[in-house]
């Protein structure tokens, strides 16, 4: 079962709070970098799902 929890690192109890939970073997933090538009692009660039093109052809694309 997985459990997801919000942690505003903002306060110093909310700091040490993750710092603690972080040292525990059975808890995996998973941080995002972007927001989660960006972080599914960026997971279906990796997994092949995007498309190839030459910077000319992205060019003509834009510009039309």
């Amino acid at each position: 079962m997985d459990i997801k929890i919000n942690i505003d690192r903002r306060s110093n109890q909310a700091k040490v709070f993750y710092e603690y939970l972080k040292t525990l073997p059975f808890v995996e933090i998973e941080e995002t970098r972007y927001n989660q538009e960006t972080e599914k692009a960026i997971k279906e660039a990796k997994s092949g799902k995007a498309t190839k093109t030459t910077l000319e052809d992205f060019r003509k694309d834009i510009y039309s």
